[in-house]
């Protein structure tokens, strides 16, 4: 049975978990997820749990290309939120690519990082340090600076052999496999047909062995597929069912914890996780201290 260890939490993957979307931000892609102040987010996050997320993943600063976010402004809008939020219940990520805002999160309650900038040495190092969980995603570049896609022979091959060089370096500066998830990083410098290659072959990417992390919520390859053009894509507020049908052949295909922003995407993976587990298994409990995995 997979497992994903999140410092002193051991997070239950014999169902698919449900990482519900919190932004601290007023500028992210979705005008449905902008929390705006800590409050908000705080508030938006505790909602989120009432309706059945697994887990929350908390970010300041938007993906979406843009002028570089400091140190203290992402911590005086993230810190706070996460501090509020970690009575709710369930893990707390969060979602940042800069070492010293991790570092202030994690002291604040969070208990992983989704970092979406492919990590660096100093990273993995405060993960090994701390136990924290961590979300590898696939880049091929800074976060947040468009870059034209990128061409390959075999996108999937290309991830995999990505990953295991990846996963092997953070294996040397001391991170225990039991911590790393990864994440293809849909549509970052990928096209909408790699995007969907990619969907089609997420087994090849679970067969690493490790937490396969899936953020596909609202994605603008399906507005593109939606729309049939990448010009014309939908907008981010209409790409919820594009989502839901999204997710569940993410979860059918192997994906262990997909980020989130609807309920209606996380009854897709309920469901899709039910018709999948074989029957008679005991799930367990979703959550449990570290000393009771052996």
């Amino acid at each position: 049975m997979v497992e994903w260890r999140l410092r002193d939490l051991t997070l239950d993957l014999a169902r698919p978990v449900g990482a519900g979307i919190v932004n601290v931000t007023v500028d992210s892609m979705f005008e449905g997820a902008r929390s705006g102040t800590p409050e908000q987010a705080i508030a938006d996050g505790i909602g989120l749990v009432g309706a059945g997320f697994d887990m929350l993943d908390v970010g300041a600063v938007a993906a979406r290309s843009g002028p570089p976010v400091g140190v203290e402004d992402e911590c005086a809008a993230l810190v706070p939120a996460v501090e509020g939020m970690v009575g709710a219940g369930v893990p707390i990520s969060a979602d940042t690519f800069q070492v010293e805002t991790a570092r202030r999160a994690l002291e604040a309650g969070a208990v992983c990082v989704n970092d979406i900038s492919g990590g660096c040495d100093e990273m993995f190092e405060l993960v090994a340090e701390t136990g924290a969980g961590y979300v590898l995603m696939h880049i091929e570049g800074p976060p947040r600076v468009d870059r034209p896609w990128r061409e390959y022979d075999d996108v999937v091959s290309y991830m995999v052999e990505w990953f295991e060089r990846r996963v092997e370096r953070m294996r040397k500066l001391g991170v225990r496999e039991g911590q790393i998830a990864i994440d293809p990083g849909l549509d970052f410098d990928l096209s909408p047909d790699q995007d969907l290659e990619i969907m089609r072959r997420l087994a090849e990417l679970k067969a690493l062995g490790l937490p396969l992390y899936v953020s596909l919520s609202r994605k603008d390859f399906i507005g593109a597929v939606l729309a049939g053009s990448w010009e014309e894509r939908w907008p981010a507020g209409e790409r919820e069912w594009g989502t839901v049908a999204a997710t569940t052949l993410a979860v059918r295909e192997g994906a262990d914890i997909l980020r989130i922003h609807d309920r209606s995407s996380l009854q897709a993976v309920r469901l899709s996780g039910e018709v999948l587990r074989p029957r008679g298994e005991d799930a367990g409990r979703r959550t449990r201290g570290a000393h009771s995995s052996a």
